[in-house]
């Protein structure tokens, strides 16, 4: 392929996706990272897009969202190595949200296996994965089907979240900064999102290196309210987004990194991890015990009729280092 032709299709995936990583860049066009690179920098340069933390976005600052056909395909491998290492914090009989999103998405596919579950979500797609899940009790919201990405929004899904408490919540977004925390490109979407983190005693962030240092328009989660950050660990020439898990770090988010080249992390909820082969995992040095998400009595829910009530058990809190 021509330099000329690689460009071109370069320009094409970012006009579609609003933001590509250089690992997937490579793949598409067949060639290395390091020319992907340099084809990125050369169309910079024409001001046709804009390099940004180990891909390429959108010129203009703001990535826009894409939808979901074509987040399906991108960092595939990352966001399963994500959804193992996450599962890892789910024990038998917690209740937890989960919000919408391709990478939440996997996550649900593994947390079929975790008994006595009980899972409120806004997303259809993570309904479907948990549908046929033996002992896994589904609690949908209600609202207004937004078809981009399968989620419910608005104000009748925000509604039917007020007087929910769960342990934790998991949740996905278009970017994250260590000054902004979560964000996302949609208003209705960052609005559910807000009232997720409301009902829960834990914020855990699911996010590939690809949205790392990337800013959105809409603020989902603070910063200082996310209690943890699962992510895959980024390429070796990506300095600004190891800069930007430090930073995170040193906020007092705890971090657990997951090793695409492995077959995921061991623990309730994995799937498919042979005996043996679990995949191996770096926690960032962490300033201390991260505090739970303020307000929040931290009792689990056991099942729908219990939504609004508070059990006197406190929540299981899974620990990553324990794993």
């Amino acid at each position: 392929m021509f330099a000329a032709e690689r460009r071109q299709l370069i320009l094409e995936m970012v006009r579609a996706n609003g933001a590509v990583s250089l690992r997937e860049l490579a793949r598409v066009v067949q060639t290395s990272e390091v020319t992907v690179r340099r084809d990125v920098r050369a169309l910079e340069a024409e001001g046709l897009l804009d390099r940004r933390h180990g891909g390429a976005v959108l010129p203009g600052g703001f990535t826009r969202e894409s939808g979901f056909p074509q987040k399906s395909h991108l960092a595939t491998a990352e966001k399963t190595a994500i959804a193992d290492l996450a599962a890892g914090l789910v024990e038998e009989g917690e209740a937890v949200v989960v919000g919408a999103g391709t990478t939440t998405q996997e996550l649900a596919r593994r947390l079929a296996r975790v008994p006595g579950l009980t899972v409120v979500t806004n997303s259809l797609l993570v309904a479907q994965a948990l549908a046929h899940a033996n002992r896994v009790e589904v609690v949908m919201t209600g609202g207004t089907l937004r078809g981009s990405n399968y989620a419910l929004v608005g104000s009748g899904a925000e509604q039917s979240l007020q007087g929910l408490r769960v342990s934790r919540a998991f949740l996905s977004g278009s970017g994250l900064t260590a000054e902004r925390g979560l964000s996302t490109s949609n208003m209705l979407s960052a609005s559910v999102d807000r009232a997720l983190v409301q009902a829960a005693a834990e914020v855990v962030v699911l996010a590939d290196h690809t949205k790392l240092g990337t800013d959105t328009m809409f603020q989902t989660v603070p910063t200082d309210v996310i209690t943890r950050l699962v992510t895959d660990e980024p390429p070796p020439h990506d300095e600004r987004a190891g800069t930007e898990l430090q930073a995170l770090a040193d906020q007092g988010v705890q971090i657990a990194v997951a090793q695409t080249g492995g077959t995921g992390a061991a623990g309730p909820g994995s799937e498919g991890v042979p005996p043996g082969r679990q995949q191996p995992r770096r926690d960032m040095p962490l300033p201390g015990q991260r505090r739970a998400h303020p307000g929040a009595p931290g009792a689990p829910l056991r099942s729908a009729a219990g939504l609004a009530e508070q059990q006197g058990e406190r929540p299981r809190v899974a620990d990553m280092r324990r794993r």
